[in-house]
C-alpha cells in the first residue's frame, strides 16, 4: 500500500485519534492540518456531505505537499422525527460556537414525549480524498440508532452522548474506542476509503 502521509483536514483531536487507530495497519502516518502546517478557512456551502468533504479536501490539497494524500470528512446526525435535522448543518446547529451540551439538550427537549420507535436516527459520514495525481475519491457510511433521553458517557464527542446504539445498549459516548471504531459511521467510512486507497496503490505500482 502507498506508504506516504495522509493529511486529514480537521482540527478535531478526537477525530485524529479515531482515524489513526483505524488506519494504523496501512503504514501511513495520519496528521492534522495544523501538524502539516496548513491553515485554511473554508466555507462549507455544499448541499451534501460529499460536497462539503470535497470542498475541504480540495482547499487543503491546494496548499499541501504534493506527495500527500489529503482527506476530509463531513458528518452529521439525522433525526427522522425532525425530518432529518440537523443533517448537514449538524456542526452549525444553534451556532458553530455553541457547546454540544446545549445542542444535545435542545435536541432531546424537541423529542420530549416521543416514544422510542419514533426516535430513530443515524450518524452519516462522507470522506473525500484528493490523491497526489489529482484524482478524487468519496465514500459514505452510516450507523443507525436512536436519540436517548439524556446525555450518557464521556468517551465520545459532539452528539455521541445522546446517540443510543441498541445492539450495544449504550450511547456512542459509552462505547470503548475499539467498539466505536468497529461500528461508527466514521470507522465504516474510513475502512471503505482504505479499500479505495488499496486500488490506488495497485494502479500506481503497475
Amino acid at each position: 500500500m502507498y506508504m506516504g502521509r495522509i493529511v486529514f483536514a480537521t482540527g478535531n483531536a478526537g477525530k485524529i485519534r479515531e482515524i489513526n487507530a483505524i488506519m494504523a495497519d496501512t503504514g501511513m502516518e495520519v496528521v492534522s492540518m495544523k501538524d502539516a502546517g496548513i491553515q485554511i478557512d473554508v466555507e462549507e456551502n455544499g448541499k451534501t456531505y460529499e460536497e462539503n468533504a470535497l470542498i475541504k479536501a480540495r482547499a487543503a490539497a491546494a496548499v499541501a505537499v504534493s506527495e500527500d494524500i489529503v482527506m476530509a470528512d463531513d458528518s452529521g446526525l439525522e433525526i427522522d422525527y425532525l425530518n432529518g435535522e440537523p443533517g448537514i448543518y449538524s456542526a452549525r446547529y444553534l451556532g458553530e460556537n455553541t457547546s454540544y451540551r446545549i445542542k444535545n439538550a435542545d435536541l432531546v427537549s424537541r423529542l420530549e414525549g416521543v416514544p422510542d420507535d419514533k426516535r430513530t436516527a443515524r450518524f452519516v459520514c462522507a470522506i473525500a480524498a484528493v490523491l497526489p495525481d489529482g484524482r478524487e475519491l468519496t465514500v459514505r457510511a452510516a450507523i443507525e440508532g436512536r436519540i436517548g433521553y439524556e446525555e450518557k458517557g464521556a468517551n465520545g464527542f459532539g452528539y455521541d452522548p445522546i446517540f443510543y446504539v441498541p445492539e450495544f445498549q449504550k450511547t456512542t459516548a459509552e462505547l470503548t474506542e475499539t467498539e466505536k471504531n468497529e461500528v461508527s459511521h466514521r470507522g465504516k467510512a474510513l475502512r471503505l476509503m482504505k479499500e479505495e486507497l488499496k486500488k490506488y496503490e495497485n494502479i500506481t505500482c503497475q
